[in-house]
């Protein structure tokens, strides 16, 4: 392996990624959005390039994070899954290439079964507990007893958080807070002490829970009364014509959310700070990132899992403040592989694995106006998009969804307390045999599902046929051109593009390519 160490002439010597989970692109001042104040990510916005063709690779939660961390789709591979033993992740080679990395996060999945191995190369991690599913405390605290109810709005169904909400006292006790105070803190204290660091705060909110303190709970739902906060949406489509939710609960919910990303971006004004103090900036790249969108009524979808990919969810904001280069917008086509060829040519080091990204640099410098012609995203087990500069063409299954292969020398899903049993991906049983991932020499199992075998988590629910949209003409994804002479140009467009990546073979089958 060769590792390249740039001179400071020649770039940041250190990088900050900010990443918060479940940011919506449309509801940020910085891209146009008006429903919700978020002054500091529009402060940040106004030293940064914008990214306004920027899109999801792999998702959800962690197969985005994989991208990011270690460059290359898995959603094509494999489900939620940790950093497989042939893989390197951007820290691995920071390390070796003597970075100081920091991973500063409340983001639950990074410590539990499927993601668990994605802290270890970073020099050190400070993990911040209580959000969502984090099993932080086992009882409630008795002593206190602010924390709303929220059981009604989950069937009944019983969170972590249930317990830990308890323990907050104070605006400053949330998860979120507390992330971007340890982040504004360690810059204060160590940026000034290392020759060349990354910094990757990992921050959960906006995600649900959206329970927030005044003044942000009632702060864009001022109609709500005394009922307790929406904080939990329904993960579904349809939920206002089902009758699952009511005009004014769909309302709440969003307010709920818009509240939670209003504090989050207050508390990133501190992390804005602490780089100000330190004077960072002209010699630090930051960049602003999420791993997806979140539905909040949009076509009357609610949440992420199980539904299409629509613009709401996959058209993601990316902000980079790059030392030395002006603010302004970038229209090239970029995907979330891409910030990890980035930081590598930022630090100079070369990877071992196949990765699927491309430098954003060129682009940030002005040295070109393109890095990719097409992107692909999805969800393992589910539709495989294939977007370009101006049309998104989304395949669907052609029946049932098999075979789909899972390659896989780390045989977990996500974390077990999300799922029934019935759920939970299935053990290798004799059908698996050892193949090999592309662009590697290391054994891995391999194993073909069939018609009848459970589809872990996400992948489970019924496909709705295939989409093909005109970004250019149809914005808001209206009409759908799938069944036109287009769509078997866009069809072969696919099949090539898989062809490239070595996907497994029962990928063109289930998708009718074969």
């Amino acid at each position: 392996m060769t590792y390249k160490t740039p001179t400071p002439a020649s770039g940041p010597k250190n990088a900050v990624v900010i990443l918060l989970d479940s940011l919506n692109r449309h509801m940020l001042g910085a891209y146009g959005g008006e429903e919700f104040a978020t002054p500091h990510l529009d402060r940040f916005a106004a030293r940064a390039t914008r990214f306004t063709k920027h899109h999801t690779g792999s998702l959800p939660c962690m197969p985005a994070r994989h991208d990011i961390l270690c460059g290359a789709l898995d959603f094509l591979w494999k489900p939620w899954g940790s950093v497989e033993i042939w893989e390197d992740a951007i820290t691995y080679e920071l390390r070796k290439a003597g970075v100081t990395t920091q991973l500063i996060s409340d983001h639950p999945h990074l410590f539990e079964t499927g993601g668990e191995n994605y802290h270890v190369d970073f020099t050190a991690w400070d993990y911040q507990r209580g959000h969502e599913g984090d099993t932080w405390k086992t009882r409630p605290d008795p002593s206190w007893m602010g924390a709303p109810l929220q059981l009604q709005q989950r069937g009944g169904r019983h969170m972590p958080y249930d317990e830990s909400r308890t323990y907050f006292r104070g605006e400053q006790d949330f998860p979120g807070p507390r992330t971007m105070s340890a982040a504004a803190k360690w810059i204060e204290d160590n940026a000034a002490q290392h020759d060349r660091f990354m910094l990757f705060v990992d921050e959960f909110d906006p995600h649900e829970p959206f329970d927030t303190p005044e003044p942000y709970a009632s702060m864009y739902d001022k109609e709500w009364g005394d009922e307790p906060h929406m904080i939990w949406p329904p993960y579904m489509q349809g939920a206002l014509e089902k009758g699952v939710l009511t005009a004014a609960q769909a309302k709440q919910l969003r307010a709920s959310y818009g509240g939670k990303l209003t504090m989050i971006d207050h508390w990133f004004g501190r992390v804005l700070d602490a780089l100000d103090k330190a004077d960072l900036w002209d010699d630090t790249v930051v960049i602003l990132c999420t791993d997806h969108g979140h539905y909040l009524g949009e076509k009357d979808i609610w949440g992420k899992p199980g539904v299409p990919i629509y613009q709401t969810l996959g058209h993601i904001p990316l902000m980079i403040a790059h030392p030395g280069i002006a603010p302004g917008t970038c229209d090239a086509l970029t995907t979330s592989v891409d910030i990890f060829a980035t930081l590598a040519e930022i630090f100079g080091v070369e990877v071992r694995q196949r990765t699927h990204g491309r430098s954003l640099l060129p682009l940030l410098r002005g040295e070109s106006e393109s890095v990719r012609d097409w992107l692909l995203t999805g969800v393992w087990g589910r539709e495989v998009h294939y977007v370009d500069k101006r049309y998104k063409y989304a395949r669907a299954p052609q029946g049932a969804n098999v075979p789909l292969t899972m390659l896989s020398n780390r045989w977990s899903t996500m974390p077990t307390h999300m799922l029934t049993r019935e759920q939970e991906l299935p053990l290798p049983d004799e059908r698996a045999y050892l193949s090999q991932m592309p662009g590697s020499k290391v054994p891995v199992i391999r194993q073909d599902f069939v018609e009848g075998d459970q589809i872990p988590f996400w992948g489970y629910t019924k496909f709705r046929g295939n989409h093909l949209f005109d970004l250019g003409e149809d914005g808001g994804e209206t009409r759908n051109l799938a069944g036109s002479a287009l769509e078997k140009d866009y069809a072969e467009r696919l099949r090539e593009v898989l062809k490239e990546l070595d996907v497994p073979d029962s990928q063109f089958t289930r998708l009718g390519l074969a």
